[in-house]
């Protein structure tokens, strides 16, 4: 396949500042419209004044979650290696690394599928619905997993595949037109004025956005045949162990990664549900809420990782540094000041999606203990993007052991037991702060040792695992 002069371009000689702008800002745009449209669900639930609807959507969370275990195995996999292997010029690995996530995502998220539908039961104990929140939660997550998990995963493993390649813009044209979509069909389906489906209707607007963004993807790629590097052509997709290697050698931590997430949270909503519905709906909502600036640092993060990629592939060590450099920066001042924003109108914030006196007042002192950990993202979502970005799946593996197994689950037990309820959202921020330490650390540490070695063998190929 010939080269994309243009692209080419933008990872080699294009300024810094401008080709972070080009690739991280639609990123964070698309992350920040995702976060809008899964903050629609909870505010057109809540204008119904039910905290059985509201905490429907809070417990069904952690399994919507539970598909960027997928998005991460081939979408953070797969954008890896085809971004490393662009570096390298070797652009069959590029196509071939595409057609494998591709099709390997479809049949991921049919499988998912499947198995929350046939264990549907059981699921819902284990995710803390009892008696009177249970059908709301089956109703809900009918439309967002039964019928909604394959296109919810394609459609993010799918942008992640067009950005590796440099088109960040239209990765994130595609993903915000579903969640437009959403935030358009949420009251429709939602509210009495409407079809009154409550809960149920906000999975039926997920589930149909989705989709629509799947038919952006595959019209992209038919009208660009011939001159984009993401490829699904089933001829191209095989078992290659290079190639499957190295989507895994990243993809897999990544995967791991977002369970853990997902175990994290269901201890955490177990926790909140004992203190009965308002204080599941309040820290629903405050969990949402948090989720605004977490998925900047994520999406800027995300946005910069092709060009972490190429560069370091490529052996421009100084260049892979300087972005990550500056990125951080940009990422900690915007932090900040979101967390003191947070910290002193918590009130107001919560207050916006339910006007119940006793979820604005527990949403208030989950929100203020929760911001302060925001800062120290900057860095922790940083080190794991670069990991993730070089191949370097064993580190990201441990820092989400670090965070989850080490630090914030053992943490929501003994917070909860010195504080009850109280403690619960101070076990992410303390996690943040001791993860954002270890980041520093691990970065100048290895960017000391690349620019040393960097013209060792070991850095001008892919590394042993791929």
């Amino acid at each position: 396949m010939p080269k994309d002069e243009k692209k080419i371009q933008l990872f080699e000689s294009t300024p810094i500042p401008n080709a972070i702008l080009t690739l991280a800002v639609p990123t964070v745009l698309s992350s920040l419209v995702m976060v809008i449209y899964n903050l629609a669900d909870t505010y057109f639930v809540s204008i119904l004044g039910d905290p059985l609807q509201s905490a429907a959507v809070t417990l069904a969370a952690p399994v919507l979650l539970a598909f960027n275990a997928i998005n991460n195995l081939f979408g953070v996999g797969g954008s890896s290696m085809m971004s490393r292997a662009m570096g390298r010029g070797d652009y069959d690995t590029v196509s071939r690394s595409s057609a494998f996530s591709f099709y390997a995502s479809v049949f991921s998220g049919l499988l998912f599928s499947l198995l929350c539908t046939v264990f549907a039961a059981p699921l819902l104990t284990l995710l803390g619905a009892d008696a009177s929140t249970a059908a709301a939660t089956e109703a809900y997550m009918y439309w967002t997993v039964t019928w909604g998990a394959a296109p919810a995963i394609l459609n993010v493993v799918m942008a992640q595949l067009v950005r590796a390649e440099g088109s960040s813009l239209h990765a994130s044209i595609g993903t915000m037109s579903g969640c437009f979509l959403n935030i358009i069909l949420d009251p429709i389906f939602i509210l009495p004025w409407g079809l009154n489906m409550g809960a149920a209707g906000a999975g039926l607007a997920t589930f149909l956005s989705n989709c629509v963004a799947c038919i952006y993807f595959f019209i992209l790629l038919f009208v660009r045949r011939g001159k984009t590097f993401v490829c699904i052509n089933p001829r191209l997709f095989s078992f290659k162990r290079s190639v499957v290697l190295g989507v895994l050698g990243v993809g897999l931590p990544a995967s791991i990664q977002n369970l853990l997430n997902v175990t994290g949270m269901t201890i955490l909503n177990n926790f909140t549900a004992s203190f009965g519905a308002d204080a599941v709906a309040a820290m629903g909502i405050t969990k949402k809420v948090d989720m605004v600036p977490m998925n900047v640092a994520m999406g800027l993060s995300q946005g910069i990782m092709p060009l972490v990629s190429y560069n370091y592939s490529s052996g421009n060590i100084k260049r892979c540094r300087d972005t990550i450099t500056m990125a951080a920066k940009g990422t900690l001042i915007f932090l900040s000041a979101i967390a003191l924003g947070y910290y002193f109108g918590a009130a107001g914030v919560v207050g916006l999606f339910m006007k119940n006196e006793s979820i604005v007042a527990y949403g208030t002192k989950f929100l203020r203990a929760m911001c302060i950990g925001l800062p120290f993202l900057s860095m922790d979502f940083m080190a794991v993007g670069v990991f993730q970005a070089v191949g370097m799946g064993k580190e990201a593996l441990f820092f989400a052991i670090t965070r989850k197994l080490l630090l914030e689950i053992p943490l929501l037990y003994l917070l909860n037991w010195l504080m009850p309820l109280y403690g619960l959202p101070l076990a992410q921020t303390i996690s943040e702060v001791v993860m954002a330490t270890m980041a520093v650390i691990f970065l100048v540490r290895l960017f000391k040792r690349l620019e040393r070695d960097f013209t060792h063998p070991k850095y001008q190929t892919e590394s042993p695992t791929e």
